[in-house]
């Protein structure tokens, strides 16, 4: 689901997410719809073996190989759940060969959530998933250039989920550029929320996409996540940017909340 609200929170509604980029949060504030990346090309088999599809219709990402970290309004609240289904291990989710499923045990969702920022959630897994995991930057380093979208959210605003799983470049936008569109983005939380996408439109993540992870290379060539698929005033529209939860901002916190699961 990716917050639409017109924007969405890109959380899929009634549980289909998709990584077309529209808005990351709530249809409305109350609903989030996301989904899969707009503008986006398939990923290869074992691309980013880390990336993980939520039955609830969001993302998600490997921060340990037994804790999903996804979006804060892809879930309910904290406490033990064991509805959630977790997906690995494939790009097609009708493959069987090398998928990984596994049901949750327990949620939490980041303390003081209130719909407003601190958009994270993690998710512990009734066991671990051999595959990679994705690290997460710690400082704000990385918070720059070009940026990694990947999910199987719908391909367009209003779209239906993916099969398979997309991918898309999408450039980083100041805090000041992005308020300055104005609208549901005069909002933005500076210091919680990052931009990313183009003026013109066109790429985006979308219905579906909540959840899942922005990232990028670091200086060891390495994949870090520096965002989580947050919101969007509808899906690749122009002049309306993705809205990411900013992982640095968040890492002690979210170090501190998985030491706990």
């Amino acid at each position: 689901m990716k917050k639409l609200i017109t924007a969405l929170k890109r959380a899929a509604a009634a549980g289909a997410a998709a990584l077309a980029i529209i808005s990351l949060q709530p249809l409305s504030s109350a609903q989030a719809a996301p989904a899969p990346v707009v503008g986006g090309t398939r990923a290869a088999q074992g691309e980013f073996p880390f990336m993980v599809r939520l039955s609830m219709g969001c993302g998600g990402a490997l921060y340990t190989q037994q804790i999903v970290l996804t979006a804060a309004h892809c879930v309910s609240g904290s406490g033990a759940n064991t509805s959630i289904t977790a997906t690995a291990g494939v790009v097609d989710l009708q493959s069987t060969s090398g998928r990984v499923q596994v049901r949750s045990t327990r949620v939490l969702q980041a303390p003081g959530y209130n719909g407003t920022g601190k958009d994270w959630a993690l998710i512990k897994l009734a066991q671990p998933i051999n595959l990679p995991t994705l690290k997460i930057a710690t400082t704000t380093q990385y918070n720059t250039g070009d940026f990694t979208v990947a999910g199987w959210g719908s391909a367009r605003e209003g779209g239906a989920q993916q099969r398979y799983m997309l991918k898309a470049t999408v450039p980083f936008i100041s805090d000041a550029t992005c308020k300055a569109y104005g609208g549901y983005y005069s909002g933005l939380v500076a210091g919680e929320e990052i931009c990313a996408g183009f003026a013109s439109g066109g790429v985006d993540t979308c219905q579906g996409d909540s959840g899942g992870p922005m990232f990028r290379k670091d200086n060891a060539g390495a994949y870090i996540q520096v965002g989580i698929v947050s919101w969007g005033d509808g899906c690749a529209r122009a002049n309306a940017p993705g809205v990411y939860s900013e992982v640095s901002t968040f890492a002690s916190a979210i170090a501190s909340a998985a030491s706990t699961l």
